[in-house]
Protein backbone atom coordinates (compact mmCIF):
# COMPACT_ATOMS: atom_id res chain seq x y z
CA UNK A 1 0.00 0.00 0.00
CA UNK A 2 1.42 3.38 -0.99
CA UNK A 3 0.69 6.30 1.31
CA UNK A 4 1.80 9.90 1.75
CA UNK A 5 2.94 10.84 5.25
CA UNK A 6 1.40 14.04 6.62
CA UNK A 7 3.99 14.37 9.38
CA UNK A 8 7.11 12.59 10.58
CA UNK A 9 6.59 9.00 11.70
CA UNK A 10 9.55 7.41 13.53
CA UNK A 11 11.22 4.57 11.60
CA UNK A 12 9.05 5.27 8.54
CA UNK A 13 9.70 8.69 7.06
CA UNK A 14 9.21 12.44 7.15
CA UNK A 15 6.15 14.48 6.28
CA UNK A 16 5.45 14.65 2.55
CA UNK A 17 7.24 11.42 1.64
CA UNK A 18 5.52 8.69 -0.35
CA UNK A 19 6.20 5.34 1.33
CA UNK A 20 5.01 1.76 1.03
CA UNK A 21 3.56 0.09 4.12
CA UNK A 22 1.61 -3.06 4.85
CA UNK A 23 -2.10 -2.52 4.16
CA UNK A 24 -3.20 -3.16 7.75
CA UNK A 25 -0.73 -0.64 9.20
CA UNK A 26 -1.83 2.06 6.78
CA UNK A 27 -5.58 1.34 6.90
CA UNK A 28 -5.88 0.69 10.66
CA UNK A 29 -3.32 3.07 12.17
CA UNK A 30 -1.72 5.70 9.96
CA UNK A 31 -4.80 6.93 8.07
CA UNK A 32 -7.23 6.99 11.07
CA UNK A 33 -4.63 8.81 13.19
CA UNK A 34 -4.31 11.47 10.49
CA UNK A 35 -0.63 10.66 9.98
CA UNK A 36 -1.04 9.65 6.32
CA UNK A 37 -3.32 9.72 3.26
CA UNK A 38 -3.59 7.35 0.31
CA UNK A 39 -1.10 8.09 -2.49
CA UNK A 40 -3.59 8.89 -5.26
CA UNK A 41 -2.64 11.08 -8.20
CA UNK A 42 -4.59 14.02 -6.76
CA UNK A 43 -3.05 13.61 -3.31
CA UNK A 44 0.47 13.45 -4.75
CA UNK A 45 -0.10 16.83 -6.47
CA UNK A 46 -1.52 18.22 -3.25
CA UNK A 47 1.53 17.01 -1.32
CA UNK A 48 3.83 19.06 -3.54
CA UNK A 49 1.94 22.12 -2.34
CA UNK A 50 2.00 20.94 1.26
CA UNK A 51 5.77 20.32 1.10
CA UNK A 52 6.28 24.06 0.70
CA UNK A 53 4.05 24.73 3.70
CA UNK A 54 5.82 22.03 5.74
CA UNK A 55 9.24 23.45 4.81
CA UNK A 56 8.16 26.91 5.97
CA UNK A 57 6.78 25.50 9.24
CA UNK A 58 9.96 23.49 9.85
CA UNK A 59 12.09 26.58 9.21
CA UNK A 60 10.04 28.51 11.79
CA UNK A 61 10.28 25.65 14.30
CA UNK A 62 14.04 25.47 13.80
CA UNK A 63 14.37 29.24 14.28
CA UNK A 64 12.32 29.04 17.50
CA UNK A 65 14.36 26.08 18.75
CA UNK A 66 17.59 27.93 17.99
CA UNK A 67 16.42 31.00 19.92
CA UNK A 68 15.66 28.80 22.95
CA UNK A 69 19.08 27.14 22.59
CA UNK A 70 20.78 30.55 22.50
CA UNK A 71 18.83 31.69 25.58
CA UNK A 72 19.78 28.50 27.46
CA UNK A 73 23.45 28.74 26.45
CA UNK A 74 23.70 32.05 28.30
CA UNK A 75 22.35 30.55 31.53
CA UNK A 76 24.45 29.20 34.35
CA UNK A 77 22.40 26.87 36.53
CA UNK A 78 23.43 26.14 40.11
CA UNK A 79 21.97 23.35 42.23
CA UNK A 80 22.94 22.94 45.87
CA UNK A 81 22.58 19.61 47.66
CA UNK A 82 23.70 18.01 50.89
CA UNK A 83 26.87 16.00 50.42
CA UNK A 84 28.84 13.35 52.21
CA UNK A 85 32.59 12.92 52.27
CA UNK A 86 34.45 13.56 49.03
CA UNK A 87 31.67 15.70 47.55
CA UNK A 88 29.34 12.76 46.97
CA UNK A 89 25.65 13.63 46.89
CA UNK A 90 22.98 11.90 48.91
CA UNK A 91 21.04 10.68 45.88
CA UNK A 92 21.56 12.15 42.43
CA UNK A 93 20.51 15.10 40.28
CA UNK A 94 17.60 14.21 37.98
CA UNK A 95 16.07 15.90 34.96
CA UNK A 96 13.31 17.18 37.25
CA UNK A 97 15.90 18.99 39.42
CA UNK A 98 17.46 20.59 36.33
CA UNK A 99 14.04 21.62 34.98
CA UNK A 100 13.09 23.28 38.28
CA UNK A 101 16.43 25.10 38.51
CA UNK A 102 16.06 26.43 34.95
CA UNK A 103 12.46 27.46 35.65
CA UNK A 104 13.62 29.59 38.60
CA UNK A 105 15.78 31.48 36.09
CA UNK A 106 12.69 32.29 34.02
CA UNK A 107 12.97 29.76 31.19
CA UNK A 108 10.44 26.96 30.76
CA UNK A 109 11.73 23.69 29.30
CA UNK A 110 10.40 20.15 28.95
CA UNK A 111 12.33 17.72 31.14
CA UNK A 112 11.58 14.88 28.72
CA UNK A 113 13.92 16.60 26.27
CA UNK A 114 16.81 16.81 28.76
CA UNK A 115 19.66 14.34 28.31
CA UNK A 116 21.94 13.64 31.26
CA UNK A 117 24.74 11.34 30.10
CA UNK A 118 25.41 9.53 33.35
CA UNK A 119 23.84 10.06 36.77
CA UNK A 120 25.13 13.17 38.53
CA UNK A 121 26.22 11.98 41.97
CA UNK A 122 29.12 14.32 42.75
CA UNK A 123 29.64 18.05 43.07
CA UNK A 124 31.23 19.78 40.11
CA UNK A 125 30.58 21.27 36.67
CA UNK A 126 28.41 19.40 34.17
CA UNK A 127 26.89 19.97 30.75
CA UNK A 128 23.30 18.82 30.21
CA UNK A 129 21.89 18.63 26.69
CA UNK A 130 18.39 19.76 25.77
CA UNK A 131 17.11 18.25 22.51
CA UNK A 132 14.85 20.93 21.09
CA UNK A 133 13.94 19.18 17.85
CA UNK A 134 14.74 20.11 14.24
CA UNK A 135 18.33 19.00 14.89
CA UNK A 136 18.90 21.76 17.47
CA UNK A 137 20.56 20.79 20.74
CA UNK A 138 20.92 23.30 23.58
CA UNK A 139 23.58 22.93 26.23
CA UNK A 140 22.97 23.89 29.85
CA UNK A 141 25.95 24.64 32.11
CA UNK A 142 25.17 23.02 35.44
CA UNK A 143 27.10 23.54 38.65
CA UNK A 144 26.37 21.14 41.51
CA UNK A 145 27.58 22.54 44.82
CA UNK A 146 27.52 21.57 48.45
CA UNK A 147 24.67 23.22 50.36
CA UNK A 148 25.78 25.57 53.06
CA UNK A 149 24.60 24.22 56.39
CA UNK A 150 23.01 26.68 58.79
CA UNK A 151 25.30 26.36 61.81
Amino acid sequence: MRIILREEVPNLGKGGEVVSVKPGYGRNFLIPQGLAVLATERNVRQVEHHKKIIAARNAKLQKDAQSVADKIASLSVRIERQTGEGGKLYGSISTRDVEEAVRTLGVTIDRKKLVIGSPIKNTGEYTVELKLGQGVVGKIKLTVAEAKSAS
